[in-house]
C-alpha cells in the first residue's frame, strides 16, 4: 500500500536495522530469519559426494536479503549442497560489510562478495580490510540500477534509455540539479566502498562531464535501508541489487524511479563473487570444491527461464529478501529483475516496462553481451577485476595503479580452480583469463584493453589526485 507519510517509529526502526542486527551475537546474526534445516526436495537428492569424504563437511554461508541471494536459496532449497556433501547454515547477513567481515573474522566460511571487495582487501584500498580474500566464481552479472528521487524526477531528469545516448545533455541536467541544491541534498548512497556501485554512480557523473567529487557525497546504505532513507530525503539517488529499486517505483513505494540499469554503464560487468579466504581453500581444497560445484549448479537452475518465476516467488520468503508486496502478486518486487520484465518507473504514466534476457545472469550469457567462446556468466575474467583496480586508483581509494596487479588478480580471482571444476562437471572454459572490453560495453564508448591499465587509467580527465572520504549514514 502507497502511504504519503511514515510514522516516528518506522523511521527509528528503519534507520535502526543496521545497529540492532550488529548488536546480536556474532554467530547468530539474524538466526531468527536465516533459513533452517532441510526441506523435502533436498532431502531426496542423492549425494554424490560422502560427507566423509570432505575435510569440513558442515560450513556456515553468509548472504544478503537482495535478489542475488538465489542461487543461495536453490543450493538450500534443491538439495544442492546436499548433493555435494556440503552440510550448509545459512546466515542472513545485515549489509555487505558484514558479508564480507564475517569471512575475514573467520565467522563464515563463504559468503557473497562486492566484486571490488577481493583485490581491494588485497591492496588495502579505502573503504576496505586489508585482508587475503579469494573468489572462484561470479555469483550474477548484472541484475543492479541507479534510483533517483521523486524530486529529480520533477526537476526533469529522466531514465537514461530516453536520452538517447547524449551524456552531454544529461550531464547539464544533472549537474543543473545539484547546483539548485543545499550540501545536505547533494547526496548519493551505496550499499558498500569497493563496490562496483560506488565505481558507476562516480564513472556515470564524471563521463557526463560532472566531477563527483564536487558535485556531491557519497554515503553507505545497507540494500533493506535504500528505500526508507529516500523516503526521508537522506539522498537523493542510490545504486544497488534489486529488489531495492523496484521496490522505489510508483505502484510500489513510490518515491522514484530508475535511472539506468547496471548494464547500461557496463554491459556483461560482474556484480557479486563468492567470498572465501584463501586459508580456506588451501586448507579445505575438497569442500571448497564442492562448493563451487553446488553453487555453479544453483547458478544454472537460476538462469533457465523455465525456473525463473518459481526462483523469484521462492527469494520473497522471510528467510531470504521478506520483500512481499502489501497487495498485488507476492514476487511483484522481485519478479522484475529476475525475470527481465523490469519496469523503470516514472511520475507521468506511461508504461515503461523493457523485456530482456540480460536483466540478471546467473550462468548462460545471451548474444548481446560480449564474450568469448565457451564463456558462462559464473567465469571470473581476471581482466575484469584489473579493471576494478583501475577504478579504485582513478577515485582515490590507492595511490596508484598496483605494479603487481596481474598477480593480485591470479592470487584473489581464481580462475585456475574454477576451470578445474568445470571441466570436472563437463562445463567448457575460456583457455585466457584475460579480454579486451569493446567500447560498445561502456556508457561513453570508451574501451578497456587489460594490456595497458594505467593508460586507460589517465586517459580519463576527471579522477581523483588524493584518497576519497567515505560517509557512513
Amino acid at each position: 500500500m502507497n502511504r504519503e507519510f511514515w510514522t516516528r517509529r518506522e523511521v527509528i526502526l528503519g534507520l535502526g536495522a543496521a545497529a540492532t542486527t550488529a548488536a546480536l551475537p556474532a554467530c547468530n546474526i539474524n538466526a531468527d530469519r536465516a533459513a533452517k534445516g532441510l526441506t523435502d526436495e533436498a532431502l531426496a537428492i542423492q549425494p554424490v559426494v560422502k560427507s566423509s569424504e570432505l575435510e569440513k563437511p558442515d560450513i556456515i554461508v553468509g548472504y544478503v536479503p537482495v535478489n542475488d541471494c538465489a542461487p543461495f536459496a536453490i543450493a538450500w532449497k534443491k538439495g544442492f549442497f546436499r548433493k555435494y556433501g556440503l552440510n550448509v547454515q545459512l546466515s542472513r547477513e545485515a549489509s555487505w560489510a558484514t558479508s564480507r567481515d564475517g569471512l575475514i573474522f573467520g565467522r563464515l566460511d563463504a559468503s557473497p562478495v562486492v566484486s571490488g571487495a577481493v583485490t581491494n582487501a588485497r591492496i588495502g584500498a579505502e573503504g576496505a580490510r586489508h585482508a587475503p580474500l579469494c573468489a572462484g566464481m561470479v555469483i550474477h552479472r548484472h541484475g543492479n540500477a541507479m534510483t533517483m528521487s521523486k524530486d529529480m524526477w520533477d526537476f526533469g531528469l529522466r531514465p537514461w534509455y530516453e536520452y538517447n545516448g547524449d551524456l552531454e545533455a544529461f550531464g547539464q541536467q544533472f549537474r543543473a540539479y545539484f547546483d539548485r541544491q543545499p550540501p545536505e541534498r547533494k547526496v548519493w548512497a551505496v550499499v558498500l566502498s569497493s563496490a562496483i556501485y560506488e565505481y558507476f554512480i562516480r564513472y556515470l557523473s564524471a563521463a557526463a562531464g560532472v566531477d563527483p567529487f564536487r558535485e556531491f557525497r557519497v554515503i553507505i546504505v545497507p540494500p533493506p535501508q535504500m528505500v526508507t532513507n529516500m523516503r526521508i530525503g537522506a539522498m537523493q539517488g542510490y545504486m544497488v541489487a534489486e529488489p531495492w529499486n523496484t521496490r522505489a517505483i510508483q505502484g510500489n513505494a513510490g518515491i522514484g524511479f530508475t535511472f539506468a540499469q547496471g548494464k547500461e554503464v557496463w554491459l556483461g560487468h560482474p556484480d557479486r563473487l563468492l567470498g572465501v579466504m584463501e586459508s580456506f581453500i588451501t586448507q579445505y581444497p575438497k569442500t571448497y570444491r564442492s562448493l563451487l560445484k553446488a553453487m555453479i549448479e544453483a547458478c544454472q537452475y537460476c538462469s533457465n527461464p523455465a525456473n525463473r518465476p518459481e526462483v523469484a516467488k521462492l527469494i520473497t520468503e522471510r528467510s531470504f529478501t521478506g520483500a512481499k508486496p502489501k497487495q498485488g502478486a507476492i514476487d511483484k518486487f522481485t519478479r522484475p529483475g529476475i525475470v527481465g520484465n523490469y519496469n523503470y518507473g516514472g511520475f507521468d504514466g506511461k508504461d515503461r516496462t523493457h523485456t530482456a534476457t540480460d536483466t540478471t545472469l546467473f550462468f548462460d550469457l545471451p548474444a548481446n553481451v560480449s564474450h568469448s567462446a565457451y564463456t558462462t556468466s559464473t567465469f571470473l575474467w581476471r581482466s575484469q577485476s584489473i579493471w576494478l583496480m583501475t577504478q579504485a586508483a582513478r577515485w582515490g581509494q590507492i595511490k596508484e595503479f598496483p605494479s603487481n596487479a596481474e598477480a593480485l588478480a591470479a592470487k584473489g580471482w581464481r580462475s585456475d580452480i574454477y576451470r578445474e571444476v568445470a571441466q570436472e562437471m563437463g562445463i567448457p572454459c575460456p583457455a585466457e583469463d584475460y579480454k579486451i572490453e569493446p567500447a560498445e560495453a561502456f556508457i561513453d564508448r570508451k574501451a578497456f584493453d587489460p594490456s595497458d591499465p594505467v593508460a586507460y587509467l589517465n586517459s580519463f580527465e576527471i579522477r581523483a589526485n588524493r584518497p576519497t572520504s567515505i560517509y557512513l549514514s
